[in-house]
């Protein structure tokens, strides 16, 4: 949210008491207790269901509310969820602020404009336009690719707002098209991820290249998954690229070959990718082919990457450098367990640092909060325990600028970088 949307944050007058001798709190007011409120005052986006008394009904989701401390006094305004343990999202810090076309259309300008200011948007064909909560768009993300735009919705609470978003985003940025994906949580956890739908504009061609910096892939904006390249690991890809030169490089989990591209792109003598799906190394093919690369010179493997890691230390085959960028959550290829971030990375540096060379580098990458960065320098030193070696991290990387977040909100700094060099 803009800075003249923050009005004063705490108010010296204090409302009238009922016979209980607390505040009297009208219909629509959510009175917190002074730590959440404290929270919520300094910038955290969320209100938790585990954090309210659960015998108030807030209304019915995408109500409007007004959240007060336990004193009465205003803290902010926000909307009801309830399709996940969020109960309510912050929307404004302003007691005046109203929340309507007007407001949204300060708040994408300013977003847009923030971008503006790092990057040449006819040349930065792939990057984050809008970063949900902390560009201040409760559950609303909006990530560029070339003439089109990709919105990400995470809960229903807020689709009342999305005309007047648009509105502001064809104003500001003119694309073709617009793309609307709705990923919405059950309270039971992961729901299965459906195709991006055509909002606005016209419909784009089911393969398209985006620039990124001096290199191109293939994206498809109506994807339910991915369009095939994840603007937030740009500057770990950058990463890729410094370190590949001269050395064999295996990239686990490759997805459509972004990395393998940048480590091709940095001179690697050699690259070998393994991801489970076989869709994915044809994309990745044609990508390498798009950057002028032989199609043919990768090694890609169809297969499940700790078995595939297993049968690589089996043969003694060894590599100079080892990327790993898993997804939070996967299933395995047939036969294959399915994978998990949380559980499983420890045993995943493990597995990895076995067909290292000595002096070899592991860039590790994860991309889940669930995953805090102590967590994740943990599972390096266990998994390289595990494998009778040592780890030096020697490079960091995180979200790049179009990726902004709030200091309050630890969850939205998700993603952990790093280049270790193995002893």
């Amino acid at each position: 949210m803009t800075n003249e949307e923050r009005g004063p944050q705490r108010r010296e007058s204090r409302p009238a008491r009922g016979q209980s001798g607390r505040p009297t709190v009208r219909k629509g007011v959510v009175r917190l207790h002074d730590d959440v409120a404290q929270r919520i005052w300094l910038g955290h986006p969320f209100v938790y269901t585990e954090a309210l008394d659960a015998k108030k009904p807030l209304g019915p989701q995408g109500t409007s509310v007004e959240l007060v401390d336990w004193e009465g006094t205003f803290v902010a305004r926000g909307v009801v969820d309830g399709n996940s343990a969020i109960a309510i999202r912050v929307v404004s810090r302003n007691e005046n602020a109203a929340i309507g076309p007007e407001m949204w259309a300060k708040r994408v300008s300013a977003a847009v404009g923030m971008r503006r200011s790092f990057f040449d948007l006819e040349k930065m064909e792939c990057q984050r336009i809008i970063n949900a909560e902390n560009d201040g768009f409760p559950a609303i993300s909006v990530d560029r690719y070339g003439d089109f735009l990709v919105v990400q919705v995470s809960t229903p609470a807020v689709e009342s707002w999305l005309p007047a978003i648009y509105d502001a985003l064809e104003a500001e940025l003119s694309p073709k098209g617009i793309y609307e994906q709705r990923r919405y949580k059950p309270l039971g956890g992961e729901a299965p991820r459906t195709g991006s739908n055509l909002v606005r504009g016209e419909v784009a061609p089911v393969e398209f290249e985006v620039s990124e910096g001096p290199l191109k892939f293939l994206v498809d904006v109506s994807a339910p998954l991915s369009t095939g390249v994840f603007p937030d690991l740009r500057t770990g890809r950058e990463a890729v690229a410094r370190w590949a030169k001269g050395r064999s490089v295996l990239n686990l989990f490759s997805y459509t070959g972004a990395i393998s591209v940048y480590a091709t792109h940095g001179g690697a003598s050699s690259v070998t990718a393994v991801d489970v799906h076989a869709k994915s190394h044809a994309r990745s093919r044609r990508n390498f082919t798009l950057n002028g690369f032989d199609g043919e010179s990768p090694e890609l493997i169809v297969g499940d990457a700790l078995k595939t890691l297993a049968r690589f230390s089996d043969r003694d085959r060894k590599f100079d450098m080892v990327v790993v960028d898993p997804p939070a959550f996967a299933s395995g290829s047939k036969g294959g367990k399915p994978w998990s971030t949380v559980r499983d990375y420890r045993e995943l540096v493990a597995a990895c640092i076995e067909v290292l060379e000595p002096g070899g580098l592991l860039i590790a990458a994860c991309s889940t909060h669930k995953m805090t960065q102590v967590d994740f320098d943990t599972a390096l030193a266990v998994g390289a325990g595990r494998a009778g070696r040592e780890l030096q991290i020697i490079e960091r990387q995180g979200l790049p600028v179009d990726f902004p977040v709030s200091p309050a909100f630890t969850q939205g700094n998700y993603l952990k970088f790093a280049v270790c060099l193995a002893r």
